[in-house]
């Protein structure tokens, strides 16, 4: 980390203002290679702002910008930190840039000023990935759960469970190095008993990852049904807008539509499908067989049900085709007066709630809402009941750690003995050890940063 980097942090293209961000030992000293403002950075107090222009190797001026300069450690990187304000526009961040360049900047990697505050201590491995999950969140609650990783609620509770473990460990150590020494002992009912107490705390973070994926990537639903019950107007509805075409012609929807909405906090990716029935066209088989593919891959199904029509076949078929899925079905139209199937309906789709509802005006479709949360259990999801895992990574490393857990006390209970334990007690630590990045290889540790923009 000898080289000094240099990278935009602000999104390029047009716009009030671009930040330029410079980390490394000689930031200060390569900003006031390019900054002209009546006063030497070198010579200015950490945390300060200073107004001036960045001109080039030949004098001229570049641009008018603010440049604040910030010393380590108290800066993201813990660093020396100058960070440079100026005009938004792809013309004037590349003339700064290349000044810099000019200077003795490098150009930074993906992800390199935060790789660097994880490499210098300022933030652990899952901190890091946090940033990029604040970057992407789509919704609130995505945002306000990698806010609260971010500020270390994951790693204060996979800490603790490790430094336990790593105690213990050490505790085994001794008596497997030193069984004729006098040395006071750690029996194994207490192994056991601490290995069950981190096990059932790793459980509880497990627990934890379905409402994760919901928080980080929105519950993937699948609106389906024979042509012409109205999942196009119920996509519209629930997007507020006219997003999907809505005919009176059957087979309007050829391929499947995606949207990402919000409906009352609950982050949903609605997948509109082409109907699904029997067919001659080719185009529409093709749809149908979307359609199909699209019920497989989904977390929730649709199922929507045109209550002025017949309930016939098509519609049996539907349900059969979704009865495994998690399922919600709507019976639509109810603006055209009420169904005369309901019960014939609720009779085929028993164990899924049945709604009646109207896409056209809306009606009812706040109850649809309030079934997708008991469903999945969201009214009871809170980042600020502690800390909830939305990384796959995580979900991994955890299992991984259980697992090893779950090993150490089965041997305890046959009476294995202490050195065979202990080696699934240190496989334990050490995936606990990959989420915080403690025991995480290298190959890992750029894999993770590569998904990083540059400048961030």
């Amino acid at each position: 980390m000898s080289r000094t980097i240099a990278a935009l942090s602000t999104p390029p293209g047009s716009g009030g203002i671009a930040v330029i961000r410079v980390s490394g030992a000689d930031a200060v000293e390569i900003a006031d290679k390019v900054f002209s403002g009546g006063v030497r950075l070198a010579d200015c107090a950490t945390h300060t702002v200073h107004y001036g222009f960045i001109k080039n190797e030949r004098g001229e001026k570049l641009d008018e910008v603010l440049v604040t300069v910030m010393r380590a450690p108290r800066t993201f990187t813990r660093e020396d930190v100058v960070e440079i304000s100026t005009h938004g526009g792809n013309a004037s961040v590349r003339a700064v840039l290349d000044a810099l360049i000019r200077a003795g900047a490098c150009a930074a990697q993906p992800g390199e000023f935060t790789k660097r505050a994880f490499l210098n201590g300022r933030i652990d491995l899952s901190q890091a990935e946090a940033v990029i999950d604040i970057i992407n969140s789509a919704n609130d609650l995505a945002r306000r759960s990698a806010l609260s990783q971010l500020e270390g609620s994951l790693s204060k509770e996979i800490r603790a469970v490790r430094e336990k473990l790593v105690s213990l460990a050490a505790r085994m150590q001794v008596i497997i190095d030193y069984p004729d020494e006098d040395l006071e002992d750690v029996t194994p009912p207490e192994i056991a008993d601490i290995a069950r107490e981190c096990e059932d705390k790793v459980n509880a973070l497990l627990k934890t990852a379905d409402s994760g994926k919901i928080i980080r990537g929105g519950i993937r639903t699948a609106i389906v049904g024979k042509p012409n019950v109205g999942k196009s107007s119920l996509l519209n509805s629930l997007a507020r807008e006219d997003r999907a075409i809505v005919t009176d012609i059957a087979g309007t929807t050829r391929d499947v539509i995606e949207e990402y909405i919000n409906l009352d906090g609950i982050p949903l990716i609605l997948l509109d499908t082409a109907g699904i029935r029997a067919t001659d066209d080719e185009v529409e088989k093709i749809g149908v067989e979307k359609s199909i593919k699209s019920i497989a891959g989904a977390d929730l199904v649709i199922v929507m049900i045109d209550g002025t029509s017949f309930f016939d076949d098509e519609d049996i078929e539907v349900l059969r085709a979704t009865k495994d899925k998690n399922r919600i079905v709507l019976i639509n139209k109810t603006d055209l007066g009420q169904s005369k199937y309901t019960e014939a309906v609720k009779s085929r789709a028993a164990g899924s709630a049945v709604l009646e509802v109207s896409a056209k005006t809306g009606a009812g479709l706040g109850v649809l809402a309030e079934e997708i949360r008991k469903a999945y259990n969201i009214g009871a999801l809170s980042v600020s009941d502690g800390a909830v895992v939305t990384n796959m990574r995580h979900k991994t490393a955890l299992i991984k750690a259980g697992e090893a857990l779950g090993r150490v006390i089965g041997a305890i209970d046959i009476n294995m003995p202490t050195d065979i334990a202990s080696i699934d007690l240190n496989i334990a630590i050490e995936a606990l050890g990959e989420i915080t990045g403690e025991t995480v290889s290298d190959d890992i540790v750029n894999a993770i940063f590569h998904e990083f923009c540059v400048g961030k």
